[in-house]
């Protein structure tokens, strides 16, 4: 099963893990009180970079994962930083499309019927969040945000060696017909107004930005700011390495029970052995939710569960991201291969993959390249932790302010990670916060 699978699951161990067993040994009342021992829980890119700011601060930081670091969900992702992509989900037209693509059961958004009982509360909040009183907020905090997680982010690959991963070509979105591309003026208008720059293109800037695309595609609009990365899964180890240089520790371990009281938070693994640090940090991707409710927060977290192939290089000379928005997929140039995919199924985390949506999105892609060689090709299937209101959870437990969360990235969890790494060391050292924090409370449901 991939994911952040943090509290489920078989529990292994290494030597490492061994070695590292001790870090977070049980502190007196003064360490406790300066909180310099953190535990993460995930390992994932969120996990990764609040390490490696914890780290740089001298803080003695351990990271607790089942699987290793940067081994899950981090790992397969579109390698995007999206930091133009302001819009919560439930304002990107995906309301007004909702029913068609639920007709679909391999479309860009799907549901198991057996799933929708149990998915139907979330969807209602879903629904609520699209509403147009709520536009305004959800909109200004997603760009504050986006505008610290670029900078924090530029920042982070300087100091950390990895900025020849980085990649700026840009994105191109495409659309269909005239009617798509009407339908989409109103996001880039709302984009302009946090700065967010773009250009509509036609006939032959369309070609020259990505030669070989289907006559289907009559317009399109390209974002020069939109970056990516070489492979997510080697930055993503990159900047674990760098943490580690700071002193930051790694233990592949399962965690059953997270509990807190007046002596601080505690973990408690599978093996039965517990840990207690000054600060705990909760990064476990689709798995944190659980961990929560352990503390009596009861965050509405969903899964939204992400199909890609990752084709040969080879395959096609693909210039920069291409975003399908329309039929909710893109494909991504990578160093590593060709990545084609996206989608959502909200399926939660315990169903068996569908891999029928990967293989429609490959033969989409063919459409819409022709001359796309669709072999060898490598599948793969994430869970993408979502809220409601598309803003993730960042901000201490309601029961113990040492125990911080951070997750509900959805599909932008990569683009925020150094943000989120940069608050969370906020939060541990009692800095002012870079950006309003109410928006992102965990106490907002």
């Amino acid at each position: 099963m991939r994911g952040s699978a943090q509290v489920q699951g078989k529990s292994k161990s290494t030597d490492e893990g061994r070695r590292s067993s001790s870090a977070l040994r049980a502190p007196s009342p003064r360490e406790r009180g300066e909180g310099r021992d953190i535990a993460i829980i995930g390992g994932g890119i969120i996990g990764i970079c609040a390490a490696a700011f914890l780290a740089e601060a001298g803080l003695d930081v351990t990271v607790f994962d089942r699987t290793g670091i940067c081994e899950e969900t981090s790992s397969g992702n579109a390698a995007a930083f999206a930091f133009s992509d302001v819009l919560p989900l439930a304002h990107k037209g995906m309301i007004r499309q909702l029913p068609k693509w639920l007709a679909d059961p391999l479309g860009p958004l799907s549901i198991p019927p057996a799933y929708l009982p149990k998915l139907l509360p979330w969807l209602i909040r879903f629904w609520r969040a699209g509403a147009p009183g709520k536009y305004e907020a959800s909109l200004t905090a997603q760009a504050g945000m986006m505008k610290l997680a670029e900078a924090e982010w530029m920042d982070l690959l300087d100091r950390s060696g990895t900025r020849p991963m980085l990649r700026e070509d840009g994105s191109l979105e495409l659309y269909e017909g005239e009617a798509e591309f009407r339908a989409s003026l109103s996001g880039w208008a709302a984009r302009e107004r946090f700065g967010i720059g773009f250009r509509h293109v036609e006939g032959k800037g369309l070609a020259d930005l990505q030669p070989g695309l289907s006559p289907r595609f009559v317009k399109g609009t390209f974002v020069p700011g939109w970056k990516t990365v070489a492979d997510p899964k080697l930055l993503g180890k990159a900047v674990w390495a760098y943490a580690q240089s700071k002193g930051a520790r790694f233990e592949m371990a399962r965690i059953d029970r997270i509990a807190a009281d007046q002596d601080g938070p505690t973990l408690t693994l599978a093996d039965g052995t517990s840990r207690q640090a000054g600060h705990i940090i909760i990064a476990a991707g689709a798995w944190s939710h659980l961990l929560a409710r352990q503390l009596g927060d009861r965050i509405p977290l969903e899964t939204e569960r992400g199909y890609n192939t990752t084709l040969p290089t080879s395959a096609f000379d693909v210039r920069r991201q291409l975003i399908f928005s329309g039929h909710g997929f893109v494909i991504t140039p990578l160093e590593t291969g060709l990545r084609v995919g996206g989608a959502v199924e909200l399926g939660g985390i315990e169903r068996p993959p569908n891999f029928n949506r990967s293989k429609a999105l490959l033969r989409k892609a063919r459409e819409f390249l022709p001359g796309l060689d669709p072999s060898g090709g490598r599948e793969w299937m994430g869970f993408r932790p979502s809220l409601p209101d598309s803003v993730p959870v960042v901000g201490k437990a309601a029961r113990s302010r040492s125990v911080i969360y951070a997750f509900g990235h959805g599909h932008l969890g990569l683009t925020q990670a150094a943000a989120t790494g940069r608050l969370i060391r906020e939060f541990v050292l009692g800095q002012t916060s870079s950006v309003d924090l109410a928006p992102f409370s965990p106490q907002r449901f």
